[in-house]
């Protein structure tokens, strides 16, 4: 026992009247555990009725913030710990934070974003936001960033202050149905009943058509070139709706071609007047 009282009180490093020893690390290791291990035992209870493959974003953000409280209190213990006084810390610091703050304005600002987007759930993991033209479905929302992923696949880290700070669109806190619309132009002349029918039957073909009954075709205006036509429908699919409406545009197409519908392009009537001074 005296071998491991000595071992422990090794000084491993002194500075002024700081000592780390052996058994300083030791506290400091073994508070960091515990965290891990209260953390885990605390996913473990509010996930625990969660699927796998879907995840509440109420419950995340109460993990999300009782994980961050209980860091930084863990933290301020191994300070503690360590000899450092957290309180006489702050204090004899508070000009450098000033400066610090100043300097890291964005990254506070990033910061404060992310605990309100915890607190209020405006935001939740698995909503479908466009941002900056950018849609994107929220994968992880943390302190600072959030991490989304576009149409695309690709993975992007947002800063929380762009999300709370700019106008942003979440088409996940509608219903579970949003109404899209599709835009086609025919050539004059063409029969318009013909023409709303064929649009109704183009998207009642598609399985990711939600309400068939709200399917509705409409005439839309008398174009510079083309009668304008709407075609709304809903969809459950807003993730991968650019796909859907692919998909209609080219049923759209092939029932064009099928019943002899034009669709015109931009034409333009040059007239070229003769110059009846000439040859006076």
């Amino acid at each position: 026992m005296q071998e491991l009282k000595s071992f422990l009180e090794i000084d491993l490093l002194n500075i002024g009247t700081y000592h780390i020893r052996v058994f300083t690390l030791l506290v400091a290791f073994l508070i960091i555990l515990l965290t891990k291990f209260i953390t885990w035992i605390i996913k473990k209870a509010l996930f625990r009725k969660q699927k796998s493959n879907k995840v509440d974003g109420n419950t995340y953000a109460l993990y999300q913030i009782i994980k961050y409280v209980i860091w930084i209190i863990s933290i301020g213990l191994i300070l503690e710990t360590i000899g450092i006084k957290v309180t006489v810390l702050i204090a004899g610091s508070a000009a450098l934070l000033v400066g610090v703050g100043l300097g890291l304005q964005q990254t506070f600002n990033d910061v404060i974003s992310g605990i309100i987007l915890l607190s209020e759930r405006s935001i939740r993991v698995g909503d479908i936001l466009e941002i900056d033209t950018d849609i994107v479905k929220i994968q992880n929302i943390g302190l600072r960033t959030s991490n989304g992923l576009n149409r695309d696949g690709i993975s992007f880290i947002i800063p929380n202050s762009l999300i709370t700070t700019n106008k942003v669109i979440n088409w996940s806190h509608q219903s579970k149905q949003t109404r899209f619309k599709i835009a086609v132009g025919v050539a004059y002349g063409s029969d318009v009943d013909l023409v709303l029918k064929v649009l109704e039957e183009s998207a009642l073909n598609h399985p990711d058509i939600s309400d068939k009954n709200a399917i509705e075709a409409r005439f839309f205006d008398f174009g510079n070139s083309s009668l304008d036509f709407h075609l709304l429908f809903y969809s459950k699919n807003i993730f991968r709706i650019e796909k859907v409406k692919s998909d209609i545009r080219r049923i759209i197409n092939q029932k064009f071609i099928d019943n002899n519908i034009t669709v015109p392009f931009p034409q333009m009537d040059l007239h070229l007047k003769s110059d009846l001074t000439k040859g006076k």
